[in-house]
C-alpha cells in the first residue's frame, strides 16, 4: 500500500464528512483512510466516524481512543498505518480532487522521505494560494544540509506526505496536548530526512476556523510558541546540529515567535504583555538577531511588522495588520 490518510477527529462533526468526501473524490487506489476519534465529547463524532467507515469498509477504518490531542491522534494513526507514506489532513480541512494522484506520482518520481506541496487558505472571505509555503522548490530531491533555508518553510504537517519509515527510524513523534505541535515536529523531521522533494501544486485546503490557533480566543496560550522552541533548541543541540542550523533557527524564531505570534496577540488585545515577552525571548536566545541576514529576506509586509514591533508601535500594528500565514 502506497498511502495512508490519517485524519484525527475531535468534535468536528460539522466538517468531517466534507473532509472525508474530499479524499474519497481522489483516486484512492492503493490507499487507506484511518479516522482517529480522539475522545470526542460532542456525542456525534464517534457515531459519525463509525457510519462513514461502514459505508466504505474496504477503505476506511476507525480507531476510538481517550483524548490525547492532535499530536497523540496522529501518532496513533502512524502506529497502525499500513501505507509506505502518510498524509495528515485535519478533519476540518479538505484536499483537492487531484491531491492523491499528484502525491503518488511524486512518490514514484522521487522516492523522497518528504513530499512537500503548497496549499490554499480560506480566511472566511475567500481563497488565497499559499504558493510560497516551501522556501525551496527544486526539480530533484535535496537535503536540508544543502539548503538550510528550507527550515523557513511553513511547518504544517498537512501540506506534506511523510514516509512512515522516517518516523520509525528517528523515533520522532508529535507531542500530545500542546499547541504548535507541527513546529515542534516538522523541523526535526526535515533535518533528519535523507531526501525532500517539493512540488508547486496546491493540494491542501486549509480553513481558518474560529477555533484554530490563529483565531482562538485563548490569547494566553500563544505563549506556548516559546515552549515549542524550548523543545526544538535542546533537540538540535542534543543532535549536534545547533551550530550548523543556528542562523536558520534564529530566522524561524523571528518569523514564528516575534512576528506571527505577536500579530495574533495584538489582533485580539493591543495591551497584552506577550509581544514584549516574545521580543525578550528572541533577544535571550539570539542576542544578535537584528544583524542576521534573514531580515533582508522578509517580505515588504513582514519588514514593516518587524520595524513596528521593534519600536513597540503595538496599537498601529493591531490596526494595520491582520494575523495571517
Amino acid at each position: 500500500m502506497i498511502l495512508s490518510v490519517v485524519i484525527p477527529v475531535y468534535n468536528t462533526s460539522a466538517y468531517l464528512e466534507d473532509c472525508v468526501n474530499s479524499v474519497l473524490a481522489c483516486d484512492c487506489t492503493d490507499c487507506e483512510i484511518i479516522l482517529v476519534d480522539d475522545g470526542s465529547t460532542d456525542g456525534i463524532c464517534p457515531q459519525l466516524c463509525d457510519r462513514i467507515a461502514a459505508e466504505h469498509p474496504h477503505l476506511i477504518r476507525v480507531i476510538h481512543q481517550e483524548n490525547r490531542g492532535l499530536g497523540g491522534a496522529r501518532n496513533t494513526g502512524l502506529e497502525v498505518a499500513e501505507g509506505e507514506y502518510i498524509i495528515f489532513p485535519d478533519s476540518d480541512d479538505t484536499v483537492t480532487p487531484d491531491a492523491l494522484t499528484i502525491i503518488k506520482k511524486a512518490i514514484d518520481a522521487s522516492k523522497a522521505e518528504i513530499i512537500a506541496y503548497n496549499f490554499l487558505a480560506h480566511d472566511g472571505e475567500g481563497w488565497q494560494e499559499v504558493i510560497n509555503a516551501n522556501q525551496v522548490c527544486l526539480p530533484t530531491p535535496f537535503q536540508v544540509k544543502d539548503h538550510p533555508e528550507y527550515l523557513l518553510s511553513m511547518p504544517t504537517a498537512g501540506s506534506r506526505a511523510w514516509k512512515r519509515s522516517l518516523f520509525l527510524r528517528t523515533g520522532i513523534r508529535f507531542p500530545s496536548r500542546v499547541w504548535y505541535e507541527d513546529l515542534r515536529t516538522s523541523l526535526k523531521l526535515m533535518v533528519m530526512a535523507k531526501s525532500i522533494y517539493t512540488i508547486e501544486d496546491c493540494l491542501y485546503c486549509y480553513y481558518l476556523r474560529p477555533g484554530s490557533i490563529i483565531r482562538s480566543g485563548n490569547i494566553d496560550r500563544n505563549r506556548e510558541i516559546m515552549d515549542a522552541f524550548e523543545d526544538l533548541l535542546p533537540w538540535f543541540k542534543a543532535q549536534g546540529l545547533y551550530d550548523t542550523y543556528r542562523d536558520s533557527l534564529c530566522s524561524v524564531c523571528i518569523e514564528h515567535v516575534y512576528i506571527s505570534a505577536s500579530l495574533r496577540v495584538l489582533h485580539a488585545d493591543l495591551s497584552h504583555p506577550l509581544p514584549d515577552a516574545f521580543r525578550a525571548y528572541v533577544q535571550e536566545k539570539f542576542p544578535d538577531y537584528r544583524r542576521r541576514h534573514y531580515l533582508s529576506r522578509l517580505t515588504f509586509r513582514r519588514r514593516w511588522v518587524f520595524r513596528l514591533l521593534e519600536g513597540r508601535h503595538y496599537r498601529l500594528l493591531g490596526l494595520l495588520f491582520r494575523p495571517g500565514l
